[in-house]
């Protein structure tokens, strides 16, 4: 286990920037995963830090030490990537064995740090196969058993998942998860998926165009995101970002959205810093509303008015869609809660409203 510290850590290639002074620090054990689109800068920082890329500027940091100098064999990292990367003549046992064996590591500590490996990710029926007879989530397990007996001080995954099948996915998602949990490891792990992000991440850097747009708790990040990228990325169906404005009344704080049919729809009991009630009282605002945060209602002053359009049934829920603020809005309900074509009262969870700057998109504090 290792701390990991990234220190205004910059990449360009010529001109063109592809991280802008990133920085990130983790704490012994944590599992961070970067977040982002493709082309977002998220590969090329954990290839900075297993040192296959050059650094233009800022320092790494593993347990205190910086390497940016180091080449990759001198950091005590392991990698897994997203092709399996394993040799097809060996058998499964070879290709665990085969990096303890180039670094002469004993025949007895070779074999028993195999063992152990595989035990731990149940996979010992398979050490005398060939990668050709392996499923795809067995050769993504042999390629982190591989990783495993180096007993490195950091563990690197890039998008290690995104080749395998939906259910797949799952399952292995519940391995990674159930192997940092049994190790306590430090993690650093690339994906576009934010439901890996969620399920496996304590700490999660949402990344764009090479800058992080957000780190935190996944929670936090998902209830509290720090600007409409972040709210619009994280979650799906993605937050609802609804055109409206602040109203201050002797009552407290009150959201005014517009109806598709020139009414309005005002929710009272928002929750706002004083700061930010006396900024924006009469100002637009960018009211943030996740589709959990609806719920049917049999009426009220507080409510939306909702002419539902389309009904989407998950089978645990339904995710009803209508116009709200001249935008579309989905809504999570319960199963068969509402039908489309119906005019329905739906409350709104306020104290989880985030409001943001129409200007800057940045989260109104």
């Amino acid at each position: 286990m290792a701390t990991l510290e990234i220190d205004r850590v910059r990449k360009a290639y010529g001109t063109m920037e592809v991280l802008k002074e990133v920085s990130i620090s983790i704490g012994s054990g944590d599992f961070l995963v970067l977040l982002g689109p493709s082309g977002c800068g998220k590969s090329t920082l954990l290839n900075m830090i297993a040192g296959l890329e050059t650094i233009t500027g800022g320092e790494i940091r593993i347990d205190g030490d910086t390497v940016n100098d180091l080449s990759p064999k001198d950091r005590d990292i392991a990698m897994v990537f997203q092709s399996y990367a394993l040799y097809p003549t060996m058998t499964v046992r070879q290709n665990i064995e085969f990096g303890m064996k180039i670094r002469g590591v004993p025949t007895a500590e070779r074999e028993r740090a195999t063992r152990d490996a595989a035990e731990l990710l149940q996979m010992s029926h398979l050490l005398d196969r060939k990668p050709s007879q392996l499923s795809g989530g067995q050769r993504q397990r042999v390629a982190m058993g591989r990783a495993l007996v180096r007993h490195p001080k950091l563990f690197l995954f890039d998008e290690p998942l995104s080749n395998l099948d939906a259910k797949l996915r799952v399952d292995m998602r519940t391995e990674i998860k159930r192997l940092h949990q049994r190790l306590g490891t430090t993690i650093v792990y690339v994906t576009h998926d934010q439901i890996e992000a969620m399920t496996l991440a304590t700490r999660v850097a949402v990344m764009k165009d090479g800058i992080v747009q957000h780190l935190d708790e996944p929670q936090a990040v998902y209830d509290r995101p720090a600007n409409v990228y972040v709210a619009r990325f994280v979650g799906s169906p993605a937050m609802n970002i609804i055109p409206g404005r602040l109203e201050d009344g002797p009552s407290g704080p009150a959201l005014v959205m517009d109806q598709p049919n020139g009414g309005e729809s005002r929710i009272s009991g928002v929750v706002v810093s004083d700061d930010a009630r006396q900024r924006y009282a009469g100002q637009p605002v960018l009211v943030g509303i996740r589709p959990e945060g609806f719920s049917v209602s049999a009426g009220g002053p507080d409510c939306v008015e909702a002419m539902i359009e389309v009904v989407e049934p998950t089978g645990p829920d339904t995710l009803a869609n209508f116009t709200l603020g001249g935008t579309d809005v989905i809504a999570r309900l319960a199963p068969l809660a509402v039908r489309a074509g119906q005019t329905a009262k739906l409350a709104v969870e306020t104290a989880k409203v985030v409001l943001f700057d129409p200007k800057t998109e940045l989260r109104i504090d």
